[in-house]
């Protein structure tokens, strides 16, 4: 008998998959079984996360993929189902900010650039709306699958200097809740849409903001830590159980929820 929490044999499809933490999730989710189907604009990057997988025992493709683009998206989509006859689970993993869509000493708010901002916010949120779209048909069809969207910590509140990226992950978290009725609704309850919010990891694109040069925490780092009642920073492999949980059974009843994985920082009031 299986266990409730167990994704092995399913098929899913992770976007961003050939970068840090989505690579991360896609080798601990071929690790419970899953095959997976690793999504990236970069085919070199997806075919790394793909070898590491296929090494360790596992099954898995690298596939190109612009999530900004519906026929980038729906030609992925035709491998994905070419390759394995189904799709259960989608990760909307493809994300990111941008420096110069975050303000500071050199980018004062009434200066930034307007493309910058739409480009944080369309990689984002569009980049979630589309991949559930093309992915999401599929789904609806064979009567089942679960969706994964990437928030964050400024889903609930929005961070200081981050000014696209939090109305982009804000409206990540909203389509999340909206997905989840719009798809139980008009298409099938064993559709669920859910979302992860993670806390803060150290990663290339936050590392400018968080550390200085020599290594030490900047006062942005400093403000986190104080406010992280766990007073880390996150790993990559630690939003990976949660991801798990909320495609597995054992979550069957939970649609429409934006789960923290954060140590902390979104319950913590400062006193």
């Amino acid at each position: 008998m299986k266990h409730m929490f167990d994704i092995s044999e399913k098929i899913a499809a992770i976007t961003g998959g050939g970068g840090v933490i989505c690579g991360t999730l896609a080798k601990k989710m071929a690790e419970c079984g899953a095959r997976i189907a690793v999504l990236d604009l970069s085919l070199e990057g997806a075919q790394r996360t793909v070898d590491a997988i296929t090494e360790a025992g596992g099954d898995a493709i690298a596939v190109a993929c612009d999530v900004l683009n519906r026929e980038s998206i729906e030609q992925a989509a035709g491998k994905v189902i070419e390759r394995y006859g189904r799709i259960d689970i989608l990760i909307n993993g493809a994300g990111g900010n941008h420096p110069k869509a975050t303000t500071g000493p050199d980018h004062s708010f009434f200066d930034l650039p307007p493309e910058s901002i739409r480009w944080v916010f369309d990689l984002n949120c569009l980049g979630s709306i589309m991949p559930t779209q093309v992915f999401g048909k599929y789904m609806a069809e064979q009567d089942g699958g679960s969706i994964v969207n990437i928030a964050s910590m400024s889903s609930f509140r929005p961070l200081t200097k981050t000014l696209a990226y939090s109305s982009a992950k804000s409206a990540v978290a909203n389509f999340t809740e909206w997905a989840a009725t719009h798809f139980a609704q008009e298409y099938s309850s064993n559709i669920r849409v859910n979302a992860i919010a993670p806390g803060f990891l150290l990663t290339t694109q936050n590392y400018y903001l968080l550390k200085n040069e020599d290594g030490t925490d900047t006062a942005r780092g400093e403000a986190i830590m104080a406010n992280t009642p766990m007073r880390r920073y996150g790993e990559p492999q630690e939003l990976a159980g949660a991801v798990i949980f909320l495609c597995s059974e054992a979550a069957k009843f939970i649609t429409g929820v934006v789960l923290p994985v954060d140590g902390g920082f979104n319950a913590y009031s400062g006193v």
